[in-house]
């Protein structure tokens, strides 16, 4: 039974039951999109032209949770701005996408690309992530959660955000005007920042030689925070490394992309989070949001308007 006063939220765009039961654990009545809803929990990352025509037709909206931590597309839509409160997933996924960048990492430096495809013996080769230099690009969950994971291979890992105060577990964090000189040399660079228009394209054809022909560019990002045909240039001409990548622009990128066979170059289609992984994690960040909601408090993973993420 719903308490009294309970706050009214709908669901869209459809009425899936993780998010019916999430929004009731949180002390929400769950209403038709019709029936005048205080919020708007919307479980697509797509269907963006549908969620707009949603909110232009609800006045009666205060608050609106979306499933992802990127809001890139409603960005571009014109649809986040301050008339409404908006909330994103970002925190949520940091654990499964920080575990699959260092996994990344790892299969990289250790070379586990050639060895799963190998049929003979082969040379020894890899090379170990101890004390090493990293740098990480962005400065939120994923990056929290990722530096956890490097603390016990003892690196000296510098940090790449737009407000550069200090993150728990890095050695140093620097502003984007510091960008090449964060990356020089390390052994490997993450990629693990909001897609926003300062940010797209920023690992480019100057990143990747200052990364230099030693070292991994690994992102857990958004493909389009890469130059993908500076990437092609710096692999083939061995200027970087190699390149592990969840995330690819294009994307999903198509049979017979240069990027499939390009040197060094291992690929996940983007499931360092999947579904089965972030259902639960998406649900428990709609019931504290509601809650809280309910409670007049503070919401989590609210959107900056301005910063676009």
């Amino acid at each position: 039974m719903t308490a009294p006063g309970a706050p009214r939220i709908g669901l869209g765009p459809s009425e899936t039951a993780f998010a019916v039961d999430a929004v009731r654990a949180g002390g929400g009545e769950v209403v038709a999109l019709g029936d005048e809803p205080e919020a708007l929990v919307w479980t697509s990352p797509r269907h963006v032209d549908e969620l707009k025509g949603v909110i232009a037709s609800t006045p009666t909206l205060r608050w609106v949770q979306l499933p992802f931590a990127g809001v890139e597309r409603h960005v571009a839509a014109g649809l986040i701005d301050s008339s409404l409160v908006w909330t994103c997933a970002k925190g949520s996924y940091a654990k499964p996408v920080a575990e699959h960048a260092l996994a990344l990492a790892l299969a990289g430096l250790r070379r586990l690309h050639e060895r799963i495809v190998a049929t003979s013996w082969g040379k020894e080769a890899g090379t170990s992530l101890y004390g090493a230099e990293v740098a990480i690009l962005g400065g939120g969950g994923i990056t929290v959660e990722l530096l956890r994971l490097l603390e016990p291979f003892g690196v000296h890992a510098t940090v790449v955000r737009r407000n550069p105060e200090p993150v728990t577990g890095a050695a140093r964090t620097v502003g984007p005007e510091s960008k090449i000189e964060a990356v020089r040399s390390k052994l490997v660079v993450f990629v693990a920042l909001a897609l926003t228009e300062q940010t797209r394209g920023i690992v480019d054809a100057a990143t990747m030689e200052a990364i230099g022909p030693r070292g991994w560019l690994v992102n857990v990002a958004r493909g389009a925070h890469v130059d993908t045909a500076a990437l092609l240039d710096a692999l083939d001409s061995g200027t970087l490394g190699g390149a592990a990548l969840d995330v690819t622009d294009p994307e999903p990128l198509p049979d017979g992309h240069p990027l499939w066979s390009a040197p060094n170059c291992i690929i996940t289609p983007h499931s360092a989070d999947t579904w089965e992984m972030i259902m639960p994690l998406l649900a428990e960040r709609i019931r504290t949001n509601v809650e809280r909601f309910a409670a007049g408090l503070a919401l989590v993973g609210v959107v900056d308007p301005e910063a676009g993420y």
